[in-house]
């Protein structure tokens, strides 16, 4: 969360769930598209969010929610009654000293609520992603790591990407994937699995207490095998998380554009996908929103 907090976007802005639908079950039935995530910023400050849910989980996909888990204990419940399959919950630190100086509010044990209540109302998997930071949180890897095995959940942590709504990134506070896993293998040895084109690499613990994952994105690039697309709350479709262009999705869903048009324009947005996204390079182009503002 920057520390001046966010600006809120007018309602007139946001897309509507008719049209949410409307591009979903297009990319579903034509494209093939699997998966839907909601993410963000925050889905769940969304009013009538099962409302969206239960419409998207009609369609043939796996349905998932990215959340900060502030609003989890009260509706993991309706959201799981609404479809929802999985859940990825953002949590940064097991301190509650340092979860509310890296957000802002003291609220680490409503969080913690939420998971274990979305693990009792059997949303399945629930994963907790890490955002990794030398310095700040890094001392925290195997409190993570023995947290997950204890809970049953999926601990995914992340390399500290340049998304940061402070603008506070270096590559020196990046902690790589070879440092996390040296971190937990030395006490939980870890066996890797094979690789998908899901973000994350997969391990699973030899002892057989689960897994853990790791998004190595800075150090591990896999744009090769990357198949997401973004589409923001306020209809600008990302073909990349650090995109430097977006496609305005709204404008045209709000002139009566068909189908076609419609597709044609992911098409072309697909097809203008860079090779990768050079973070480390002097080419890099940091992107003008942050993580807060385009979601997980």
């Amino acid at each position: 969360m920057p520390t001046d907090g966010l600006k809120w976007l007018p309602r007139e802005e946001l897309l509507t769930f008719e049209e949410i639908e409307r591009v979903a079950r297009l990319l579903v039935e034509e494209y093939g598209v699997e998966s839907i995530r909601l993410t963000g910023g925050e889905p769940t400050v969304r009013a009538r969010l099962t409302t969206l849910v239960k419409t998207l989980a009609r369609l043939p996909i796996d349905l998932c929610l990215t959340t900060n888990g502030a609003t989890l204990e009260t509706m993991a419940a309706p959201l799981a009654d609404a479809g929802l399959k999985r859940v990825n919950v953002s949590l940064d630190s097991l301190r509650r000293d340092r979860f509310e100086e890296l957000t802002h509010r003291d609220g680490l044990s409503t969080v913690l609520a939420g998971i274990d209540r979305a693990v009792e109302v059997g949303i399945k998997p629930v994963k907790v992603n890490v955002v990794v930071m030398r310095g700040v949180n890094d001392d925290e890897i195997l409190s993570f790591a023995r947290f997950g095995r204890d809970q049953g959940i999926v601990v995914r942590f992340i390399e500290f990407m340049p998304l940061d709504a402070d603008k506070a990134w270096s590559d020196r506070a990046v902690v790589t994937q070879s440092e996390i896993l040296s971190t937990i293998g030395g006490v939980f040895p870890l066996v890797p699995v094979e690789r998908t084109s899901a973000p994350a690499n997969r391990f699973r613990y030899e002892d057989g207490a689960g897994e853990v994952g790791v998004v190595a994105s800075v150090t591990q690039k896999f744009c090769d095998s990357c198949d997401r697309i973004r589409l923001t709350a306020d209809g600008q479709v990302r073909n990349c998380l650090f995109a430097a262009d977006e496609f305005d999705l709204r404008s045209l869903l709000r002139r009566g554009a068909t189908d076609a048009e419609i597709g044609e324009m992911f098409e072309w947005a697909v097809g203008s996908k860079w090779a990768g996204h050079g973070i480390g390079t002097v080419n890099f182009i940091r992107p003008a929103r942050s993580m807060s503002q385009i979601g997980g």
